[in-house]
């Protein structure tokens, strides 16, 4: 099947959800305006479109493979990454200053998705390396700036984060990988990091990793971790590559899915050490790395849209071709497509409207980011900063465990020929299963939604989302059609059960820690559910505007349907969720610990 980037929709949701229009009043994003936006994301279209989504299927048939401590990419990306990278696309959202376009985010996350759609494999380098050009952006000295970030926009050059270790997963606080002061100023590295994303490849000349490390002598836990910049090959002070680093992939990975992406056990020192470069200051590393994972977590929720996107797509084409059975209206004489199946149509409007509910999420917490660094007012750029750190959760949540559920409905559409490799859509269903893992599992989330972005402040930011919900439950009854009186009701009871929980969570996280967290991720679930169908909402007043208007009738009155299908059978899932939270919190630990 030939993957059609969703650029109507992506604009539709950046013009009337996340005002493109305001966006480009910011100091700096003068040019991003929606024609500007319509081009970029149209080219993008056509690079990922011809180059990079032809190689999806071939990546996962034919990995990457590691020899002799070389990986070797699948054949035909060392060339699309080249094309990728001369077109610009790796300094999209990077600044100007350091060879980047400097886009705002709501242009750039869209190129994100689009991209991943098309080979989350192959979109998982670029990734990785936005997140160590922003780390380096906020915590690098000058001339590690110089040196490192103008070779990762260009492509020359790619980065990786080296958190994991084999005793050290989501607790760094036991990260053993140790850093030796040098005379000189740089450190010695020694240890083992395992699940490192591209942390060896073929596809540019040098990899900048960024590691966590424990300088000799650091206090214990978090507290006494640094981060590194250890290049594969080192680096001269003019640029030029010098000599080859001690870091070595020992092996790669075996997966489920993104088989085609590199996962490598990288062994720092076994050679006299690996000669690293302290960013900032020691013992700050976790901090400077967390800029690294916030900008991760986000994409990564980007990628759970993506994969939904492909498999809805790829399921609808087969619905609209698949004939059997006769339809149960006897709207047609004998069999026909199963398009005209109801529970097919349930299925795909379900596939459909998760996936457009998150895109609008996501589109809306990046135009809050755009804001938050770019708009002149102080209170403004701290209120649209709450807003977004309480939605990357959210979209990283969320998306990612929506992908699941949209994955696995393009499988069932299928029906049998979904379980058989050849057609693709198990393809989705086995990637996107990483997506709730990586970069924080669900359950990191929700404890991050819970503790930071909820107790902490009493729920005051929780609570100012709930009151911009209600502004749009009033426009809904003002609106007065059918369709928005309908999604009034559905949104209206989402929000209260919304706002019980959170009043829940405020008076528990403390007094009783167990029956807080035990609802945590239902908890973060019925925040996206609730976010993104309050964006689902306001997409149907936009939606209904434009039609009056006479805009693109076609368009606009599936966006209706969308939205109302959303109301009437996806956001009906809060009061479920807020009965199990604050009812049910006592199940959970109710059985002894030796009867499992």
């Amino acid at each position: 099947m030939t993957f059609k980037a969703p650029v109507k929709d992506m604009l539709f949701a950046m013009q009337h959800l996340a005002r493109l229009d305001q966006v480009a009043q910011l100091p700096g994003f003068e040019e991003a305006n929606l024609e500007t936006a319509q081009a970029v994301l149209q080219e993008c279209a056509r690079l990922n479109e011809e180059v990079v989504a032809p190689l999806n299927w071939e990546g996962d048939k034919q990995p990457s493979w590691w020899q002799d401590g070389n990986v070797i990419t699948t054949p035909g990306f060392k060339e699309a990454f080249r094309e990728y990278a001369e077109g610009g696309w790796q300094g999209l959202q990077h600044p100007v200053t350091f060879g980047g376009q400097g886009l705002p985010k709501t242009i750039g996350a869209a190129c994100t998705e689009i991209l991943n759609a098309a080979n989350l494999s192959f979109a998982l380098c670029p990734l990785l390396t936005d997140g160590a050009i922003e780390a380096l952006l906020t915590a690098g000295s000058e001339a590690q700036k110089r040196l490192y970030i103008p070779p990762m926009i260009e492509g020359r050059w790619t980065g990786t984060m080296n958190l994991t270790e084999p005793q050290a997963g989501s607790d760094l606080s036991l990260v053993r990988t140790r850093a030796e002061p040098q005379p000189d100023g740089s450190y010695k590295l020694f240890g083992t990091k395992i699940f490192i994303t591209y942390g060896e490849h073929d596809m540019a000349e040098n990899i900048v990793h960024l590691v966590l490390a424990r300088v000799t002598g650091a206090p214990e836990g978090v507290k006494g971790i640094s981060l590194f910049i250890v290049p594969k090959f080192l680096v001269n002070p003019d640029g030029s590559l010098g000599a080859r680093n001690d870091v070595r992939c020992v092996s790669i990975e075996h997966k489920l899915g993104i088989k085609a992406s590199p996962t490598c056990v990288l062994q720092y020192g076994d050679q006299g050490g690996a000669i690293g470069y302290l960013v900032g200051e020691e013992n700050r590393g976790l901090e400077y790395m967390f800029i690294m994972m916030n900008a991760a977590r986000y994409a990564v929720g980007l990628q759970g849209i993506a994969l939904s996107e492909r498999a809805y797509q790829k399921a609808a084409q087969y619905a609209r071709e698949r004939v059997q059975s006769r339809p149960v209206d006897g709207s047609v004489a004998g069999a026909a497509p199963i398009i005209h199946h109801p529970d097919v149509r349930r299925m795909l409007l379900t596939m459909r409207a998760l996936t457009e509910g998150c895109r609008a999420m996501a589109t809306v917490a990046a135009a809050a980011y755009d804001a938050a660094h770019h708009h002149p007012d102080a209170e403004t750029r701290r209120q649209n900063q709450a807003f977004y750190e309480f939605l990357v959760p959210l979209v990283k949540g969320y998306s990612t465990e929506v992908s699941h559920e949209v994955t696995s409905l393009g499988v069932q559409v299928h029906g049998g020929m979904g379980f058989i490799e050849e057609t693709g859509a198990a393809q989705y269903y086995r990637d996107a299963k990483i997506l709730t893992i990586y970069e924080g599992t669900t359950a990191i989330q929700a404890n991050d939604l819970l503790g930071r972005k909820t107790a902490r402040d009493g729920g005051a930011v929780a609570r100012a989302i709930a009151q911009q919900i209600a502004a749009t439950e009033a426009e809904l009854a003002g609106d007065g059609s059918a369709d928005a009186l309908a999604v009034l009701v559905r949104l209206q009871a989402a929000r209260q059960a919304f706002e019980e929980v959170v009043g829940f969570m405020v008076a528990h996280a403390k007094s009783d820690p167990v029956a807080a967290y035990a609802g945590s991720v239902p908890y973060l679930m019925l925040a996206g559910n609730l976010v993104a169908g309050w964006q689902m909402a306001r997409a149907l007043l936009a939606a209904r505007r434009a039609l009056a208007a006479g805009e693109d009738a076609a368009f606009m009155r599936a966006k209706i349907a969308t939205a109302r299908f959303y109301a009437d059978h996806i956001l009906t899932r809060c009061a479920g969720w807020r009965d199990s939270i604050v009812g049910g919190h006592a199940a959970v630990a109710a059985m002894a610990l030796e009867a499992y």
